[in-house]
């Protein structure tokens, strides 16, 4: 496995078992086929919990992306108010777990090495883009920079919620700017890898002690 270190404020695993909705939210030009999205389908699948689990297509609107995911978690919560949350993000749906994280108070929150400033990361990807693991194309247009910035969440109002994954060697964003920025979080730093977390399957036994499966 890829050398690791682990800083926490105290034990990271979820011992009151699996939030009673977990929501995966893939990154840029990412979809519900990705790698790491099919192995947290596979892991709540093989431990009985695929009802736990939603992972929605997010569209390239920021603004379209939050309200489907809002709308979602309202129909949840009129009849569930107690309804227990946790987000996982990757890359800008990292960045959307956070600002769902500071919306949702009762919310547990994991980044897999993600976006800290979207809103400038994404200047370079205006236009026509293919999606990853899909034949679909998106459109990206300025707009959704400002839609990115408007929604930042600049502080955390308890970094104990959230677990990061870090890589060192991650090409796409810059490690140090994520310890830096979730400081005081539950943090895995992975000291190689990459953007994408190719080694994924040697890192999935923290993610599933994070959010509470078996």
């Amino acid at each position: 496995m890829t050398s690791f270190a682990l800083n926490s404020p105290g034990g990271f695993a979820r011992t009151s078992g699996v939030a009673d909705l977990v929501v995966y939210l893939h990154g840029f030009r990412s979809s519900s086929r990705s790698v790491k999205a099919q192995k947290m389908i596979d892991c709540f699948d093989q431990a009985g919990l695929s009802s736990h689990l939603w992972v929605p297509d997010l569209p390239a609107s920021p603004a379209r992306a939050m309200a489907m995911i809002e709308q979602h978690l309202d129909a949840r919560l009129q009849s569930q108010p107690e309804l227990s949350l946790t987000f996982i993000g990757s890359s800008l749906g990292g960045y959307y777990a956070t600002v769902l994280g500071e919306l949702h108070a009762q919310a547990s929150i994991v980044l897999l090495n993600p976006a800290i400033k979207p809103y400038d990361d994404l200047q370079d990807q205006i236009g026509k883009k293919k999606v990853y693991f899909s034949d679909e194309e998106i459109e990206f247009v300025p707009a959704y920079l400002g839609d990115l910035k408007a929604m930042e969440q600049t502080s955390l109002t308890d970094p104990s919620r959230y677990f990061l994954v870090a890589a060192r060697d991650d090409e796409v964003l810059n490690c140090d700017t994520m310890l830096a920025r979730y400081r005081g979080a539950h943090q895995l730093h992975l000291l190689g890898s990459d953007h994408a977390l190719s080694d994924f399957d040697e890192i999935l036994p923290f993610v599933k002690l994070a959010v509470g499966l078996p």
